[in-house]
């Protein structure tokens, strides 16, 4: 089955940091599983990704709507934008690997996510709302899956100050799950890696990615 996995790390050369070591043991069990031809491996920090800014996908966008010429420029970056959001479509797996940052996906994340986000190609809005009064619903329902490698220097899940603020995998799963509508999201964790023993860290996160491996393929 088509997989994408996107390195979300600015880092990502540097096969030290947990987040990246996570993709690596989830890489290493598919290549035992499935053929190589079907896995497309995305660095986030190497591509060029559009951002919503007044020169780039925002002038794109208010030209498209109406329907006004846009400039050399403006058309390779709808032009990138597009592959983005082919490239993603049509990769029914989806891995993310990437650390937290300042409580929240990496900004390279965010502004890839932008480039997906597109009304009538991942969600459509609803002409009334319905009964749970969303306004939207989501297009990406061909059995697409997500697996989120995630990797903090405090731990978010224990009874602490932070676990108010561990707002990094619920924004991921309301994106592509409640959102897009993908049938599954799963999330792998290596936290407390700034405070806590790695090892364990690691070990109990590729037990975690190990049994959650066959689900994701079904």
């Amino acid at each position: 089955m088509k997989t994408l996995v996107i390195n979300a790390h600015p880092g990502y050369t540097n096969h030290e940091h947990f987040s990246v070591q996570l993709q690596d043991k989830f890489i290493e069990l598919y290549h035992t599983h499935y053929p190589e031809k079907d896995l497309t491996i995305m660095n986030l920090y190497e591509e060029d990704i559009p951002r919503i800014e007044a020169t780039s996908l925002w002038s794109v966008w208010e030209k498209q709507a109406t329907g006004k010429e846009l400039s050399s420029t403006e058309s390779k970056i709808a032009e990138r934008s597009q592959f983005l959001l082919e490239q993603f479509k049509a990769h029914q797996r989806v891995v993310v690997s990437t650390p937290l940052h300042n409580f929240n996906i990496t900004s390279r994340m965010k502004d890839y996510i932008d480039n997906l986000m597109i009304a009538r190609e991942t969600f459509r809005y609803l002409t009334e709302p319905d009964e749970q009064g969303k306004v939207s619903e989501g297009l990406m329902r061909a059995n697409y899956k997500m697996l989120m490698l995630f990797a903090s220097g405090s731990v978010y899940t224990s009874d602490s100050i932070y676990k108010s603020v561990d707002i990094a995998p619920h924004y991921m799963q309301t994106i592509f799950q409640e959102m897009m509508g993908f049938d599954d999201f799963q999330l792998v964790r290596a936290e407390g890696t700034a405070t806590q023993d790695k090892d364990r860290i690691l070990n109990t996160a590729f037990t975690d990615i190990e049994q959650k491996f066959s689900s994701f393929y079904q």
